[in-house]
């Protein structure tokens, strides 16, 4: 096992590298000088030259990376062409906002989705099986920032319950901060909870064909605690690679909700970043999300030898 998590972790690393270079590249190729976009098309030549220069633009494409890469490493992601600030500080400020809203997105996705999937499962001969299995494929059609307007509408402008948009940090104040987290969090994890659910089915479905199962049945257990002894932590082994990718997705998905929900989080600093043509904080907000979801799938990677013993023997 432990040779397999070094194993992991050395992929983990070369992903992270090859990534880095790609954003880098990426970034480096797109038309037009950094320079000149942050000082305005009134600038002078000389002006632009001088600015090229201080933050390095003027130097080898290799050398700018290592530059790049070696103050990463160290936590410095750089200064911003357009605000003339330290990055990092700032990136990591974001960061935590955008950590809480994926977070309490995905708790919202599994406590909705694990029991509706396993009720869907148990029960898929009957109407109320049916009925959740068509509500998750309702759900799975609705778009993050649709069921975020939908829920601005109800809960904060018709009956007033909860605020609009903000951010409250949970420091200054931790009610308030959690008013705020509930909406973008639901609509969020609604839509992903929609999608986990349906999965959750199938796992469950899957299960419950197999011999120990029904002969755990046989043996005088009713179906749910069978199912919960002998059936969840089977069932989980795939479901945890669908939850993987839907965190890589409500990664990307936060960036549209923070916008719809005025949230100070990684998402709208990139949007703010995009409109300004500001590439090296683009460069480290890319590389953070993309850092994000390779952390993701190490993490599911493990996940799957402690949850399946075959793979621990392996």
């Amino acid at each position: 096992m432990t040779l397999a998590i070094v194993r992991r972790t050395a992929i983990l690393l070369a992903g992270v590298l090859a990534a880095s270079i790609v954003v880098f590249a990426f970034l480096a190729v797109l038309p037009g000088d950094s320079a000149q976009v942050a000082l305005g098309v009134n600038a002078t030549p000389e002006l632009v030259e001088r600015t090229r220069q201080e933050f390095g633009l003027d130097r080898p494409l290799v050398a700018q990376y290592l530059d790049w890469m070696g103050g990463v490493l160290h936590g410095d992601f750089g200064v911003s062409y357009v605000t003339r600030e330290p990055i990092g500080p700032q990136l990591l400020d974001r960061l935590g906002v955008t950590l809480w809203l994926v977070g309490a997105g995905m708790l919202v996705a599994l406590v909705i989705a694990v029991p509706l999937g396993t009720v869907a499962a148990v029960r898929h001969r009957k109407p109320s099986g049916a009925l959740v299995s068509g509500l998750a494929q309702l759900g799975v059609a609705v778009p993050a920032f649709l069921a975020g307007m939908i829920l601005v509408q109800v809960f904060a402008v018709r009956l007033g319950w909860l605020p609009s948009g903000g951010w409250t940090p949970p420091a200054h104040d931790p009610v308030e901060w959690l008013r705020g987290l509930i909406l973008p969090a639901a609509s969020l994890g609604l839509v992903q909870g929609a999608v986990l659910t349906r999965y959750v089915r199938t796992a469950v479905l899957d299960v419950q064909r197999e011999d120990y199962l029904r002969t755990a049945r046989a043996k005088g257990l009713r179906p749910y605690p069978a199912l919960l002894r002998h059936g969840l932590r089977n069932a989980a082994v795939p479901v945890v690679t669908v939850l993987g990718l839907q965190l890589a997705t409500l990664l990307v998905g936060a960036v549209v909700v923070e916008r719809v929900f005025v949230l100070p989080g990684l998402g709208s600093m990139l949007v703010d970043a995009v409109a300004a043509r500001d590439l090296l904080t683009v460069q480290g907000i890319v590389l953070v999300l993309v850092v994000g979801v390779l952390l993701v799938n190490f993490v599911v990677d493990v996940l799957y030898t402690l949850l399946d013993p075959r793979l621990r023997r392996s």
